[in-house]
């Protein structure tokens, strides 16, 4: 991993979570600037048509471990968007299931930062992969 500025946020400076983050059960377990662990406990109403957790809802707990990991490694007058994100799915999730997603950056920018996450199940499988480029940009209120 590279890193260009020093100046990373402190956990204390992280807002709370979103209102979607509380709809989809999304919580928080660990942050570091190195490696930041999100959990979500599958629910009927994240499953898709054949029972299994949606692809969105991974998706979204990717992106939430990737924004708070973004979040946390930029300074302060800065924020960050997504601007990029692929996931491959490599085995279904079920419904009373938790997901837990791993997101370690892979690269620290002046403008751009890649991370990678990895969600897996209960029983320790690797459910999918996502990559996600972040935009650095001037904070605008």
């Amino acid at each position: 991993m590279t890193k260009t500025n020093d100046a990373t946020r402190r956990l204390d400076q992280m807002p709370s979570r979103s209102n979607y983050a509380k709809l989809t059960g999304i919580d928080i377990v660990s942050v570091a600037p190195d490696c930041v662990v999100c959990s979500m406990k599958v629910t009927d109403s994240l499953t898709n048509r054949n029972g299994a957790l949606h692809g969105g809802a991974i998706m979204t707990l990717a992106d939430n471990a990737a924004g708070t990991s973004a979040f946390i490694n930029i300074p302060a007058d800065k924020t960050n968007t997504t601007i990029e994100s692929k996931t491959n799915f490599l085995c279904s999730v079920s419904v009373g299931d938790t997901v837990t997603a791993r997101c370690e950056p892979l690269h620290l920018g002046r403008t751009l930062i890649v991370l990678q996450i990895t969600m897996t199940r209960g029983d320790g499988k690797i459910a999918a992969v996502t990559t996600q480029t972040h935009m650095i940009l001037d904070w605008s209120k």
